[in-house]
């Protein structure tokens, strides 16, 4: 599996949300991406990639397509 097949099945695994959904979506933009489901969605996306996120990091998870910049970024997760 490759890591943004990783990437995409925790989206989908932690909201419970389809993959078509996820090119721009935001926190908060649906009712499953709350707080609660947020520290899932971190949970999940540490298991997958065996690490452990840091507070800032977590704060900034602002979109999917920031989660990425992060994780590349800050954790040298290439996509």
């Amino acid at each position: 599996m490759t890591n943004l097949e990783k990437y995409n099945q925790a989206f989908v695994e932690a909201l419970e949300i389809s993959e078509d959904q996820l090119p721009g979506l935001e926190y908060q933009e649906i009712e499953q991406w709350d707080s609660v489901g947020h520290m899932g969605l971190v949970a999940t996306l540490e298991d997958a990639f065996d690490i452990m996120l840091d507070t800032d990091d977590i704060i900034d998870f602002s979109s999917y397509e920031v989660g990425m910049k992060i994780l590349t970024k800050n954790y040298g997760i290439a996509f």
